[in-house]
This record gives C-alpha cells, structure tokens and sequence, in this order.
C-alpha cells in the first residue's frame, strides 16, 4: 500500500461544539491548490483530538492529497461518473 506524507498545514483549538478557530500556513498549501471552472480551492481534512497538546491546541488541519482513480474513458472522474450514470439511466428506460 503506497501511503502519501501527511501534510501538515496548520492548527487550532476546539472553542465549542459548533466553532473551531484554526491557522492555516498558506506556504504549506500553496503548491496544493487546485482550480476548477476558473475557481481555485484546497481540500482540508480537520482533525479534532481527544487531548490538546502543550500549546493548548486539538485540531489540526492537514492537506486532502487524495484523488481518485480515473476510468479509461477520457474526461475528469466526475465527467466519466455523470456519463456512466446517464448511459445506465438510458439503458433502464422502458420505452
């Protein structure tokens, strides 16, 4: 199993139920920005710890590296999902 390095990029602190107040390093996620449509984002995961470490700190945010696998068929994985989606749709028609 090929298991990417963890990207570390920034923490915070757990203030209720419902607010979590977080630092993010924008050097650490600057290479990870992606685009779509002519819209750029980044894809967190924000981890909640049980405990908070020495500076007080239980969330930690870290960089979604995961992409999914694509299909043969040419296009984004989202295209060839709504196409397949579509085709299978057809395909169940009863007229």
């Amino acid at each position: 199993m090929n298991k990417e390095k963890t990207i570390y990029c920034g923490s915070g602190k757990k203030m209720n139920d419902k607010w979590l107040k977080v630092t993010i390093s924008p050097d650490k996620i600057k290479e990870y920005i992606e685009e779509f449509q002519g819209h750029k984002f980044i894809r967190l995961n924000i981890n909640i710890s049980d405990e908070a470490d020495q500076y007080g700190k239980d969330v930690s945010l870290t960089v979604d590296t995961w992409k999914p696998k694509t299909d043969k068929m040419e296009g984004t994985p989202r295209q060839v999902t709504e196409d397949k989606i579509e085709s299978e749709i057809d395909d169940d028609l009863p007229f």
